[in-house]
């Protein structure tokens, strides 16, 4: 296993040179989802140290399992986050991903302030529209940025999003673009809370197109690790 996840590594490393001729930093995001603490520390091992988690319960077992090693262990929250959970999370992640509503901002605001902590975060946009996927839709991006500009607790790092899932990956690049068109656009804006920093979009059916079209974080499970184990 160790063998293959250190191929795996070089060979997305070699595709993401290919996709990125300018040499912009790409921050991968190894997603352990299902994945043992071994596949982890083979992670770490290899010099990926941002690790991406999708639920809270998961989450909470790694990171105590590995407690001790913040200095090499950036974690990431990047699946739905339920209100009820962020208490879990919070003072433990550098990034969440997904914050996706109104009614999380004021719970991670809330959560904030009674720790005393300062929240990173990245707006989820639901760029495509899609029924069966959580985010905010392009149209009320700027409006939900002017509501938040009075939190303390909350910071917006950037956007994220997640893609159509097609066969053929090309047919995601349109939503890429537009959601590098709006993050471009919002970082001339000025809000409170908000800096332009990460533009999460890349998954491992279409992390190339979506490094094409200027993503600078890409989120990276099966590439990297194979399948997940199923869930217990």
């Amino acid at each position: 296993m160790n063998s293959t996840i250190k191929k795996n590594w070089l060979d997305t490393q070699k595709k993401i040179e290919k996709a990125n001729p300018d040499g912009k930093e790409i921050t991968v995001i190894a997603v352990t989802k299902t994945h043992t603490i071994e596949v982890i520390e083979k992670a770490l091992s290899l010099g990926l140290m941002e690790i991406g988690e999708n639920k809270a319960q998961e989450f909470v077992e790694k990171f105590e399992s590995l407690e001790g090693r913040e200095n090499e262990i950036n974690w990431h929250m990047i699946g739905h986050l339920q209100r009820n959970k962020v208490k879990y999370v919070i003072g433990k992640t550098k990034l969440i991903h997904s914050l996706d509503s109104m009614r999380l901002a004021k719970e991670i605001e809330k959560r904030g302030e009674s720790e005393g902590l300062s929240v990173d975060t990245l707006l989820q946009v639901n760029a495509a529209k899609e029924d069966a996927k959580y985010g905010i839709f392009m149209e009320d991006v700027k409006s939900f940025l002017k509501n938040i500009e009075d939190f303390q607790h909350l910071k917006i790092r950037g956007l994220m999003t997640m893609a159509p899932y097609y066969e053929d990956p090309e047919k995601t690049r349109d939503c890429f673009r537009k959601l590098k068109n709006m993050f471009e656009d919002l970082k001339k804006e000025e809000y409170n809370n908000v800096s332009m920093d990460y533009l999460s979009m890349g998954m491992s059916n279409d992390f190339e197109v979506a490094i094409e079209e200027g993503s600078n974080m890409v989120r990276l499970g099966r590439t990297l690790f194979g399948e997940r184990p199923k869930s217990k």
